[in-house]
């Protein structure tokens, strides 16, 4: 008999080190070893959404705060990190799990949700309402603002319900600095 899948929401601070590490294998499968320690970073001390099938760590998803500044106006962010399923469980629905989990954390606590899709995730994330940002995207770096051209057509956003997405027309979006790879 197949055990039952349960799905947890859990702040970066509650999850235990043991649950941190399967995380952390089930990253670096479903990313083939590209995901590297600054990315895990980035997915830390926000919400986590695990989902598991009995012991089975099989999903993976968090949002954590970024601060987006669109039109001069900061935009608090909740920006989508780590979505991984595992490999033999992929296509059953299980991303579409932890991207409503994590959708109601964007729509409880941010204005806007971002996210950088890869190419095997973009049909997730526009299936579900995201929307490729049609403008420029930058970075507020140490030596001021930055273009990321190379982050067009792979930035995604979804504003929550009755929201209203930024315009590209009134300018970039131009998101915090850290450490590694920006977006």
């Amino acid at each position: 008999m197949r055990a039952l899948r349960s799905v947890f929401l859990r702040h970066t601070s509650q999850v235990a080190e043991w649950e941190m590490r399967r995380v952390r294998e089930l990253l670096d499968a479903a990313f083939e070893g590209d995901f590297g320690e600054e990315d895990f970073e980035h997915a830390l001390g926000g919400m986590h959404t695990l989902v598991y099938d009995g012991e089975e760590l099989v999903a993976h998803g968090s949002v954590v705060q970024r601060r987006v500044v669109h039109a001069g106006r900061a935009l608090r962010t909740g920006y989508v990190e780590a979505v991984a399923v595992r490999a033999d469980r992929r296509r059953s629905g299980l991303g579409g799990v932890v991207m409503q989990s994590l959708e109601g954390v964007v729509a409880r606590a941010y204005v806007l949700g971002a996210l950088s899709a890869s190419a095997a995730g973009a049909a997730l994330y526009a299936g579900r309402g995201w929307r490729v940002w049609g403008g420029e995207i930058g970075v507020l770096g140490p030596g001021g603002p930055e273009r990321l051209a190379d982050e067009e057509g792979s930035t995604y956003v979804w504003a929550p319900s009755g929201g209203v997405l930024p315009d590209p027309a009134a300018g970039p979006l131009h998101f915090d600095w850290r450490d590694g790879d920006v977006l």
